[in-house]
């Protein structure tokens, strides 16, 4: 019994094979999650992309990937939410967070060991 040697060659062909097929399967995956995401499409609109999807794999994503649209409004208001929470949390300083823990150490809520031990943390940020 013979066996054949395994070659440099055959060996990088087996992972540019592989390569492409994780590509493909994740390009499925991402787009399978994408209609189910969707807001702007009923149930029974998902239920045909993804069947289309699973069918005809590749003609089905890239119909899918042509025909969605660039930015849809559920895109618009995700950006939206993402824009204010990091102009949100820029917006606040380390005065304005000192300030707040003096205000907490005075009212009672923060013991003399719990204020020193955030303003340590606060300002080490």
């Amino acid at each position: 019994m013979v066996l054949a040697e395994t070659t440099f060659l055959d060996v990088f062909w087996w992972m540019v094979v592989m390569f492409f097929w994780v590509m493909a399967i994740w390009i499925f995956v991402v787009l399978i999650s994408d209609v189910i995401r969707r807001e702007d499409m009923s149930g029974g609109k998902k239920a045909m992309w993804i069947v289309f999807m699973v069918v005809l794999p590749f003609i089905g994503a890239l119909a899918y990937i042509i025909s969605r649209p660039k930015v849809t409004a559920q895109d618009v208001r995700l950006m939206t939410q993402s824009d204010a929470a990091y102009r949100a949390a820029a917006g606040v300083s380390t005065a304005d967070e000192l300030t707040k823990l003096r205000e907490l150490r005075a009212e009672g809520v923060l013991s003399e060991q719990e204020y020193e031990e955030l303003k340590r943390k606060t300002l080490a940020m």
